[in-house]
C-alpha cells in the first residue's frame, strides 16, 4: 500500500497500521463501538445538537458548520420517501491529497463516521463517490464496504440495532466540477457534471429529486471521534471560531512534503518551516498558496497567519482545502498564473458566460504576457475580467478561478511588469511551461 509521508493527530493516530485498514484491526482500536451505542440507544435529534454544540466545520472547502448542514433535512414527520447520504471523495483540488490518505488507510473510520451522519439524517443509503483517478482508495474502499457487509456493520440491522444502511460506492470520470456538491449530484444521477441552480438545495432536492446532505471525507472522519470524546473536547483543540484538527497538505519547494494533521490556528509559517522543514536547496521563500489552488496567494512577508479562515480572511485568502503550495524566490508568478488559468479555463462546465469566456480571457491574457507579447493595459483588463467573473455565477468556480489570479497581481505586480518592460521573464531559474 502506497506511503504517504505524515503525522498524525486523533484522525491519523492509526494510519500507519496497516491492519487499521481492516475491519478486525478497526474493531481492535475500538472502531464502531460509538456507532453502535448511538444507533441501539441514541437519537438523531441528539446526535444532531452535539455536532452542533462542537462546531465542526466542513473540511470540504466551504467551511460551514456540519452540524447546522444536518440539520437542514426535513423531520421525522416529513418522511414520505428515501433520504440520502452523499459522501464527497471527489478531491480534485490541485495541492490537495488529504482526502486520499484516509480513504488509503483509515476507510473504516470514514464508514463509521457515514453510519452516524446517515442516523442522523434518517438516511437509507450513502453514495460514496470517489475521484476516478484515485484507484488505489478504490480498491480500499470496495474491500472495507464488503467487510463491512459481512460483518453487519452496514445492512439491514447495522450494528445489531435496528437502523439499515448500505453504503454504494460511485467512480467519479476525472471532472473537477463534480466536487462542486450539486455538479456530483448530476453526475450520480448519470448526467453531466455541471452545477445546478439553487434554490432549492440538496435537503430539500438532492439526487434522484429526494433530500440529501453531502459531506467531505475529513468532515465524516471527524464525527466518531466528537461523538466519542464530546462537544467541549473537541472545542479544546484549535481556535474558538474554527475548532478541531485538520489536515494540512504541504507540496512544492519544501524539504519535507507530505501531510501534516496539526491544531486549526496554527501559523502558517510554522507548518512550512518547522514541520515541512523549510523551503529545499536553502533557497527563500517568496510565497505560499495556503488552501489549494483555487485560494489566493500569500507572499513571505503575510506567512505569520494562523490557519483559520477568521485570521486568512484577513489577508484576503482562506482555508480551502488545506492544501500548502510553497514556491522559492526563483518562481515565475506570471507562469504560474498560466498553469492556474489553464487548469480553470480546462475544468469549467461552460455553463455560465462570465464563467466560460472569463476563464478562456485569463489564460490568454496571461499566456501573452509570459510570451514577451503583453501591454501594460492587459494587467488592468485582467483585473477587469476578474472583477466581472466574481459572484456571478451558479457556483463558486468563477470565484475560485478569479481569486488566485487577483491575490497574483496584488502581491506581485512586478513580475508582470517586468515580462511587459523587457518582454521576457525575469527568472531564468523558474519551472518551464510544457
Amino acid at each position: 500500500m502506497q506511503k504517504v509521508p505524515f503525522t498524525t493527530g486523533y484522525l491519523t493516530a492509526h494510519c500507519g497500521d496497516d491492519a487499521y485498514g481492516t475491519l478486525d484491526g478497526y474493531k481492535a482500536e475500538g472502531g464502531y463501538e460509538t456507532a453502535r451505542r448511538v444507533l441501539k440507544k441514541g437519537t438523531p435529534e441528539d446526535l444532531i445538537e452535539t455536532l452542533k454544540a462542537s462546531g465542526l466545520q466542513g473540511r470540504g472547502g466551504a467551511s460551514f458548520i456540519a452540524g447546522q448542514k444536518w440539520s437542514f433535512m426535513p423531520g421525522a414527520e416529513d418522511d414520505t420517501g428515501p433520504r440520502y447520504l452523499v459522501c464527497n471523495a471527489d478531491e480534485s483540488e490541485p495541492g490537495s491529497f488529504k482526502d486520499r490518505l484516509l480513504l488509503e488507510r483509515a476507510p473504516h473510520l470514514l464508514l463509521e463516521g457515514i453510519l452516524l451522519a446517515a442516523f442522523a439524517i434518517r438516511a437509507e443509503k450513502t453514495f460514496l463517490y470517489v475521484r476516478g483517478e484515485y484507484g488505489e482508495a478504490i480498491r480500499v474502499l470496495t474491500r472495507a464496504i464488503e467487510e463491512a457487509r459481512a460483518g453487519k456493520v452496514l445492512g439491514p440491522r447495522a450494528l445489531g440495532s435496528r437502523f439499515a444502511h448500505d453504503v454504494v460506492l460511485v467512480r467519479g470520470a476525472g471532472a473537477y466540477i463534480c466536487g462542486e456538491e450539486t455538479g456530483l449530484l448530476e453526475s450520480l444521477e448519470g448526467k453531466k457534471g455541471q452545477p445546478r441552480k439553487k434554490p432549492p438545495y440538496p435537503a430539500e432536492n438532492g439526487v434522484f429529486g429526494r433530500p440529501t446532505t453531502v459531506n467531505n471525507v475529513e468532515t465524516l472522519c471527524h464525527v466518531p471521534h466528537i461523538v466519542e470524546k464530546g462537544a467541549d473536547w473537541f472545542r479544546g483543540i484549535g481556535t474558538a471560531e474554527s475548532p478541531g484538527n485538520t489536515l494540512f497538505g504541504v507540496s512544492g519547494h519544501v524539504v519535507r512534503p507530505g501531510l501534516y494533521e496539526l491544531p486549526l490556528g496554527t501559523p502558517l509559517d510554522e507548518i512550512v518551516f518547522e514541520h515541512a522543514g523549510g523551503v529545499a536547496g536553502g533557497r527563500k521563500l517568496k510565497a505560499v498558496i495556503p488552501g489549494g489552488l483555487s485560494m489566493a496567494v500569500l507572499p513571505a512577508g503575510q506567512v505569520d497567519v494562523p490557519m483559520a479562515n477568521e485570521f486568512l480572511r484577513e489577508r484576503q485568502t482562506a482555508l480551502g482545502t488545506g492544501g500548502i503550495i510553497v514556491m522559492d524566490d526563483t518562481t515565475c508568478m506570471v507562469r504560474v498564473a498560466c498553469i492556474i488559468t489553464h487548469f480553470f479555463r480546462e475544468e469549467s462546465c461552460g455553463q455560465c458566460t462570465q464563467c466560460r469566456e472569463g476563464t478562456g480571457w485569463m489564460n490568454r491574457i496571461v499566456s501573452r504576457i509570459e510570451r514577451g507579447e503583453g501591454r501594460f493595459e492587459d494587467l488592468a483588463l485582467l483585473k477587469d475580467v476578474c472583477a466581472k467573473m466574481e459572484g456571478k455565477t451558479i457556483c463558486a468556480f468563477a470565484d475560485a478561478a478569479a481569486w488566485p489570479v487577483q491575490g497574483l497581481l496584488r502581491h506581485f505586480p512586478q513580475d508582470f511588469q517586468s515580462h511587459v518592460t523587457h518582454g521576457q521573464c525575469p527568472y531564468p531559474g523558474s519551472f518551464v511551461l510544457a
